[in-house]
Order: structure tokens, then sequence, then C-alpha cells
């Protein structure tokens, strides 16, 4: 059944970290009417505003797309699994939460790749626009925005952990998002009196009151309509049936990494040969539609922890977990309060390097099975450090595999495409050993569980790294910012050669940032809203 059409001045295709934003800011001054479309729920799913919540969201298809890869040939030919947020705000209401930017170079480096206006002095200031730092305002960070950046909740196995690192080596650093981020520390998150503050919590709690935002949960976008080259409508599933809805001014698609490339590519744009493979009608042959796919990747390593004080014990315990209930529901304290995600390294695998392109996690936890059936502690005390590739060489693709738009994608990363990609992990396990023996760790130390103390050599470890690797789920690139011939979208994000559509989320990255990618999504979000508003203003 379809249903009679609506009109808008906007119309956002996705309720995650950047479109929340979009639509949030779109509709601040009430001059311009907007629908906002999440293919999820509205996120009233209690653990999703609780931090340890993340676990639970972890494989709930309620929240989350559950996406799969397909087959991996250097992971040995395994499918990773791929949780990603189905609800409102998006992975940002199931992440875990680290605030974390990159490095001014990775900005200026999209510049060099032809992206004017995309340098680290140029998105500075939206960053800030969008952050209301608990620590106060200054030269890297602003107070008074939408988004709560908080301090951590500390704890003595992550002050060890610190601790540690600082013995191996690795500088102390107070701030990642600061003057530097090389070092290590603890991490901030997007929270606020103990809370999860996701994209939607930020943009869309003032914005829901207003009379010119309409939010349409459970509405899946399926196809952008065209009148010849200029986008003029959306059509979406519901659960009362298909519907369409009309743009006077603008489209903004924000369905992410997966979501942003299939929608374009159902709609008529991207490789010419895959749509017509389908029987779908080429609009525009876009060859980059859904290439370019890249993403941080990570191994781990796991202690057994001589003390009862991580994630695990509270996972295998009833009465811990009654406790911990009690406790943040009473005083937002104890286990509950935070991710489990303590501190974190930035350091470099050759001091020949501009920036570091390794990432060292650290977990007050451990799992012997995170897949698609759901995270599965030991059932023991354990920590994990967990090395993480911040500029892997790999690329891959999103591609429909039916013109089915409620049926997922196909995904391929082709990750471990270089020796340099394999050698960054192997000096990254190599450190984190190093930091578990250090006198601040070592007696928080049964022994090593994963992968034991046997894995040694080069081989050995490449071994391992196949075989436990997976992606660290900061993917981006499939709608891919740029001038040259397979880019998607023009640095004010227009989808080239196509009126009065962009694309706005973590798809449109010419290079991931180094670290977590939900804040520099955000502020693509801020970024796009203003050029939509300044380009509206001028029309």
């Amino acid at each position: 059944m379809t249903t009679a059409e609506e009109n808008y001045d906007f119309i956002v295709t996705g309720a995650g970290s950047a479109g929340c934003a979009v639509a949030g800011r779109l509709t601040e001054s009430g001059r311009y009417r907007v629908l906002l479309l999440e293919a999820g729920p509205t996120d009233s799913n209690p653990w999703i505003h609780i931090p340890l919540g993340y676990t639970r969201t972890f494989t709930d298809p309620k929240v989350n797309w559950m996406f799969d890869s397909e087959p991996e040939k250097e992971l040995n030919d395994r499918v990773l699994y791929i949780p990603r947020g189905k609800v409102l705000g998006g992975t940002s209401s199931i992440n875990g939460m680290v605030y974390m930017r990159g490095t001014p170079s990775d900005y200026d480096g999209w510049r060099q790749r032809g992206c004017e206006g995309w340098d680290w002095d140029s998105v500075l200031p939206f960053f800030k626009k969008g952050e209301d730092q608990e620590r106060g305002g200054d030269e890297f960070h602003g107070v008074g925005g939408p988004l709560h950046v908080s301090n951590p909740v500390r704890c003595p196995l992550g002050d060890a952990m610190v601790k540690a690192a600082i013995e191996a080596g690795i500088p102390e650093n107070a701030d990642f998002n600061g003057a530097q981020q090389e070092g290590c520390g603890y991490y901030q998150t997007t929270t606020t009196n103990r809370r999860r503050w996701s994209s939607a919590r930020a943009y869309l709690g003032p914005a829901r009151s207003r009379a010119n935002l309409t939010i349409a949960t459970e509405a899946h976008a399926t196809r952008i309509l065209f009148g010849g080259s200029r986008a003029v409508g959306i059509e979406y599933h519901t659960p009362q049936g298909r519907k369409t809805a009309r743009a006077r001014g603008e489209i903004i698609v924000s369905g992410g990494v997966y979501g942003s490339p299939q929608l374009l590519q159902l709609s008529g744009l991207g490789p010419a040969g895959l749509l017509t493979q389908f029987d779908i009608p080429v609009v525009r042959d876009m060859p980059g539609v859904g290439t370019h796919l890249h993403d941080h990747f990570n191994t781990y390593l796991v202690w057994r922890c001589s003390q009862p004080v991580t994630v695990n014990d509270l996972a295998k315990s009833p009465v811990r977990k009654i406790t911990a209930a009690v406790q943040y529901a009473l005083s937002r304290s104890g286990p509950l309060s935070n991710a489990g995600i303590y501190a974190g390294a930035f350091v470099k695998t050759d001091p020949r390097l501009e920036q570091p392109d390794l990432q060292i996690n650290m977990f007050g936890w451990s799992a012997y099975e995170r897949l698609r059936t759901g995270i599965k502690p030991h059932p023991f005390s354990a920590f994990t450090l967990s090395p993480v590739h911040l500029r892997p060489e790999g690329r891959g693709t999103v591609q429909i595999k039916s013109p089915d738009p409620l049926q997922p994608p196909a995904i391929r990363f082709n990750f471990l495409k270089s020796d340099y990609d394999f050698q960054a992990l192997i000096f990254g396990s190599r450190l984190c050993r190093k930091i578990a023996a250090q006198p601040a760790l070592s007696s928080w130390v049964v022994e090593e569980i994963i992968p034991g103390a046997g894995t040694e050599s080069d081989e050995q470890w490449i071994e391992e790294i196949r075989g436990r690797g997976v992606t660290n789920q900061h993917p981006v690139g499939t709608c891919r910012m740029g001038r040259d011939v397979d880019a998607v979208v023009d640095p004010r994000l227009k989808v080239h050669g196509i009126e009065k559509l962009r694309v706005a989320d973590a798809s449109i990255m010419p290079q991931v940032p180094g670290g977590n990618t939900n804040a520099p999504s955000i502020m693509i979000g801020e970024k796009c809203a203003a050029m939509v508003l300044e380009d509206a203003l001028a029309a």
C-alpha cells in the first residue's frame, strides 16, 4: 500500500551520528520543514543509555543491523560479524562511547587529496561547535554544544594499565584530542552523568519539540526519486506500507558506510554493470559508489587477572549483577557506569612516521567469543589489551546483492593486503606483552590466556592475526569525497552530477582518521548542515 506524499524542505535518510546532527541543525531556525527517516525504532531501550549496556545491544536485532561480511580471503575465509546501530542515534547508540577525533594531519591529508575546506583548521570549529567539554573550553575544545564529552570513570585496574604503559616507555597524554595524540592515558567518552549521550540525545533532544521536524522511525529509505538529474524525493518502507516524501530543497543521505552506498545503488547511482545485473535503471554510472571501503583492524591479547575486579566477574555472578544494578540505580556508580574500555595508547610502529599508526585499547574484560551469537566472557577474571592498526592498506567494497532494499549488501573488506598491515599488528602485539610485563601491571597478571606464551615468531603471530583478527568497527570511504573520477561527492558533499543530493556520514571520508570515528562523523554532520543552510540562504 502506498500512502499520499508529503512535502518537506529537506529530507535526511538515517538518524545516525551524522544524520541526527544534520536534522537537528537544519531545524534550529524554524524556517525549514525537515523529515528525518530512521529504519530502526526510537531509542527507548534502557540498555542503550547505560554505559555497559552495549554488551546487550551488541547482538540485539531490534536495534542492530547485525551485518556479516563476505568470507575474507586473508582471514582464512572467515565471515566477520559487523554490528551497526539500527535505532535513533545509529551506532552512536550502541558503540563504546570513546570520544576521539584523529590527528590534525589526518584532515590536512583530506585537503591534500582535493577536499578543500576539510583541513584541520577548517574542521576544528565544527568539532568545537558540537562539543560540551567537561574540562572546559580551550584552543582545542568547545563548551555549550549539544554533545557532552566527559572524563572517564577511573579504577585501580585502569590506573595500573596506564602506569604500565608509561613504564614501557609510552609518554603520558592527558588529552588525545589536544595538542598531540601520541601517548597513553584514559579515554574521554560521550556520556553525561554516567549515561550514554548519543547523537540522538545530543541533537534530537532539543529538536523533538520543534514543529518543523518530523521524525519517522521504522521508516527504511528504499529509493531516491529523481526528476531528470535532480533528486526530488524518497520512497521508504514502513510497517503500514510504502510511502513517499518530496523535498523542495535537498535530500541528505546519512545511512552510514553500508547503508548510503546501498541506497544510491538501489536508486540508480553506482557502477552500471552492477545495476544492470539487477535490472535497476542507471540514472548515472558512478563506479566509485561502494568502493574504497576500509576500516581499522585489530587483534587482542588476554591475561587472567589476579583480582576479581573485571567485567567477567560481574557477568558470571547473579549477586554481583544485582549489586551493580542497585549501585547504578541509586548513585550512577559501579561497573555499569562505564563501558569497561578504560584507557589506551597511540604509538608509532616506526619513529620516522609523522603520526601514530597504532592504537592500544585497554579493556577491563575479556571474551572467548564476540560474534553475532553474543559476547561470551571468559568464566574467570581477565583483561584485554588490543592493538589496532590505524593505517590499513586494504580496500574493499559494498555492493547490493539483490534489488530488494530490505536485504543486506555484500560487504568485502579485503583486510591484510600488505606486509605492513601484518607488521604493524605484530609490533602492537609485542608491545602489549611488554606493557603487561611492567611492574605496575604484572601483579595483576596470572598468565597469558590468548594467544599464550608459545606464540613468539613472526610466522606464529601472522597465523594468530589471520585466525582471530577482526574489524574494529570504524568503516569509512564508500561514498568517498574528492575531485577524481571515482569520487562520489565533492567537498560540499554534493553527489557528482546530481542536483539537490548530498551524502553526510563516514562514507564520505577519503581516508580513515587515526582513532574512533564517531566524533568525526558528528563533525561531518555539523559541517554538512552549515553548508546546506549556506546554500539555501544564497538561493
